[in-house]
Order: structure tokens, then C-alpha cells, then sequence
């Protein structure tokens, strides 16, 4: 958000703003897809690489291997294969193609595609967080190189990211899985790696309910409904990014 951005910024936003800066939280965690940006990146990723054909690993039949993924990904959307195994294995899927591939992939993908779709006022959250010394973390359970593209954008490192992940060894990407943060997976994680009290987080999400409730400060953004009811219950502030509907 440059200055421009900040004088035209409705006073509810400002607000939202202060309220957090004013808690002075010295760790704070993000979701990321529906929280930071509109849309699910590790979703349209999913879809977008197999429209490309020339991102998936050599030596398989492409067209065969994308049909596979693709009614892998219908009996997920069906309810028939997990949440944490789905989000998983569309990162293992790559195994064989080189990190520097995926990382370039996933950059021209979020570029292209995604840069659009950043809130502005989260955005300018987290470089205000950044700016007071409170150490930022992005948790996902979409593909780390995306999650990576889409943080360059928010200035939050590498080294604080926790995305699904998988080895990689020798420049290659393999399938030994690292992580999958979604639902439980993400508290694990923050506590696995972070070990400090998280004292604010932000997702929109059933999948984030988990990470909200172990936060001193839980904030429900742009949320579904599921967890628009569930922050309600819960007496988590509930804030609407600009340009997002809260009835629908």
C-alpha cells in the first residue's frame, strides 16, 4: 500500500489497522490463500500447471498423469480423500523436477495471476508488524514454492515460512514429505518450529481454526461461513478485506 493507497483507505480499515498495532504482538501468523490474497493459489496452481504440460516431471505420459491428478483432485472435492493427504500430494506429485524448475514455475504462476489479488490493507498489516519488530510467519498448507513467490510481495523470508514441503535433495524435488500445514497441522507446526507464544493470528478458514485458537489475539478474515460462526461463538474479531463481500 503506497501513500496514495493509505489516504484512501476507508477509516474501518484504519482502524482494523490500529487495532492490531495496538496489541503490539511480538509473533504473529498468517494463513495465507483467502487471508492474505482472494482465492486459493495452491488450488489455481494445481489446475494452471496441469494446463501447462511442461511443468510436471519427465519420463511419465503427461496426459495419463494429468488425468490421474486431476480425478485424484475430483474424489478430494467429493470428500474422498482427506484434506492434509490431498494438500500433500499435490506437492509430492513433483518429484523428479528440479526445485529451480518448480520455484521459476510458481513465480511467473503467482506474477501472472495472483499479484492482483493481494489485499492491500494486509499487505500494509504485515509490513507495519514487520516495521515494530513483531516476527511474522506465513503457515499454508499450499505448495511451498507458491507460498514463496506470493511472500517475496510481503517481505516475510523464507526462513518463515511454513508451506507444505517436501526433501529436496540434490537440487531435485523428491516425495519424503516435511509438512503439511492444515487444521492441527498448523499449530504443530508453529510449535515445532517457532516455539514462542503466538500472540496474534489471521485466517479465513475451517482449516485455520486450530492455529486461531492457540493465538493470544485470533482474527477471522475474510472468512467463510463455517468459520465466521465458529469466530462468533468464540468472540474473534471478524474483519472484511475492501472489496470483499461479508454476505457472500
Amino acid at each position: 500500500m503506497d501513500a496514495a493507497e493509505a489516504k484512501a483507505v476507508l477509516p474501518v480499515t484504519n482502524e482494523f489497522l490500529d487495532s492490531i498495532l495496538r496489541l503490539a504482538p511480538r509473533v504473529a501468523a498468517f494463513d495465507c490463500d483467502g487471508t492474505l490474497w482472494s482465492g486459493d493459489a495452491g488450488e489455481r496452481f494445481f489446475d494452471w500447471e496441469l494446463r501447462e504440460g511442461d511443468i510436471l516431471p519427465d519420463g511419465h505420459s503427461r496426459g495419463i498423469l494429468s488425468r490421474s491428478l486431476r480425478e485424484r483432485y475430483a474424489g478430494y472435492k467429493r470428500g474422498e480423500v482427506d484434506e492434509t493427504t490431498m494438500c500433500g500430494e499435490m506437492v509430492t506429485m513433483h518429484r523428479g523436477v528440479s526445485d529451480v524448475k518448480m520455484m521459476d514455475a510458481a513465480t511467473r504462476f503467482f506474477d501472472q495471476l495472483f499479484v492482483a489479488q493481494i489485499f492491500p490493507e494486509m499487505r500494509e498489516l504485515v509490513r507495519r508488524l514487520q516495521e515494530n519488530g513483531c516476527e511474522v510467519w506465513a503457515v499454508s498448507s499450499s505448495n511451498q514454492w507458491v507460498i514463496r513467490a506470493g511472500m517475496k510481495y510481503f517481505g516475510i523470508p523464507e526462513s518463515r515460512i511454513l508451506a507444505a514441503t517436501v526433501e529436496i535433495e540434490g537440487g531435485i524435488v523428491t516425495d519424503r514429505l516435511i509438512r503439511v500445514p492444515s487444521g492441527p497441522g498448523k499449530p504443530q507446526a508453529l510449535r515445532e518450529v517457532v516455539k514462542k507464544e503466538i500472540g496474534a493470528a489471521f485466517g479465513n478458514s475451517r482449516w485455520d481454526t486450530e492455529m486461531l485458537a492457540m493465538a493470544k489475539h485470533a482474527f477471522a478474515v475474510n472468512p467463510n461461513p463455517d468459520l465466521e460462526s465458529t469466530a462468533r461463538e468464540r468472540g474473534w474479531r471478524i474483519y472484511f478485506p475492501e472489496g470483499t463481500d461479508p454476505r457472500g
